[in-house]
C-alpha cells in the first residue's frame, strides 16, 4: 500500500470528522437532538473532556495528561505509519493503523484548538466560531464534540431476577460518540478479528516438505 493512499484515507477521515463536529458545534445548542432515521439513529450534541465514547479521566489535570498522551501517540504514530508503509506490511494492517491514527488525531484537534476558536456551548445557546471575546478555554483544554447516538433498544427493562439492575430501565446502545471514536474502534476491532491474516505464522518445520538424500525403506525408524 502506497503512502499517498494512506494519506488520502487519513485526510478523508479527518475532514469528515471535523466537518461534522464544526456543523454540530455551530448549529446545535448543548443537548439538542434530532432524529435522522426513525428513533434509533439520532444526532445528539454533547461534549466531553475525557476519553472516547464520553468516558471521563481525572478532571482538569487528567484532561491535560490525556491531551498530551494523544499528542505523543499521534507523533509516534506518524513515524510508525511511515515505517510500516516502507516495509510493505499487510495492506489490512496498514488500513487499521491509519484508522486508529486518524481517529486519535481528530479528537486531539478538538482538545487542542476548540477551546480557542469557539465560544462555549450551553443549553439553548449555540456556540460562535471565532468569537470577538475569544474562546471558552485555553490551549489543550478544549472539549471533544460528540453527536452520533444509536439507541437501538429503548424503553426496555431488565428482568426482575437480573442481578444488581433487576427491573431498571435498559437501553442499547447508550453512548454518544463521533466519527473519530468510530474510526478508532473500527481499526482496533478489525485488528483483533483479522490479526492472524495480517500476521500469518510460518508452518512448523515438521509440516514442511524437506528433500533429503536418505534412503527410505521398511526398516527405517523414525525418532
Amino acid at each position: 500500500m502506497k503512502g499517498k493512499h494512506v494519506a488520502f484515507l487519513i485526510i478523508a477521515v479527518l475532514l469528515a470528522d471535523q466537518a461534522l463536529k464544526f456543523y454540530i458545534k455551530t448549529n446545535f445548542y448543548l443537548g439538542e437532538e434530532h432524529n435522522v432515521i426513525g428513533n434509533w439513529f439520532r444526532l445528539h450534541f454533547v461534549e466531553n473532556e475525557g476519553m472516547a465514547w464520553g468516558w471521563q479521566f481525572g478532571g482538569d489535570f487528567g484532561k491535560i495528561i490525556l491531551t498530551l498522551f494523544r499528542l505523543v501517540a499521534v507523533v509516534f504514530g506518524t513515524f510508525y505509519l511511515r515505517n510500516i508503509v516502507r516495509k510493505k506490511y499487510h495492506k489490512g494492517f496498514i488500513v487499521c493503523a491509519a484508522l486508529i491514527y486518524s481517529g486519535a488525531l481528530g479528537n486531539l484537534l478538538d482538545s487542542m484548538f476548540y477551546g480557542l476558536i469557539f465560544s462555549n456551548s450551553e443549553q439553548f445557546l449555540v456556540a460562535q466560531f471565532l468569537p470577538a471575546e475569544g474562546g471558552y478555554t485555553s490551549f489543550l483544554h478544549g472539549k471533544v464534540v460528540d453527536m452520533l447516538y444509536f439507541p437501538i433498544i429503548q424503553n426496555a427493562h431488565y428482568p426482575s431476577w437480573f442481578p444488581f439492575w433487576g427491573g431498571e430501565e435498559f437501553e442499547f446502545f447508550r453512548p454518544v460518540f463521533n466519527l473519530a471514536d468510530f474510526s478508532i474502534s473500527t481499526g482496533v476491532i478489525a485488528l483483533l478479528v483479522w490479526q492472524k491474516k495480517f500476521f500469518p505464522k510460518h508452518e512448523d518445520a515438521v509440516n514442511a516438505t524437506v528433500e533429503t538424500g536418505a534412503i527410505v525403506d521398511d526398516k527405517a525408524q523414525v525418532l
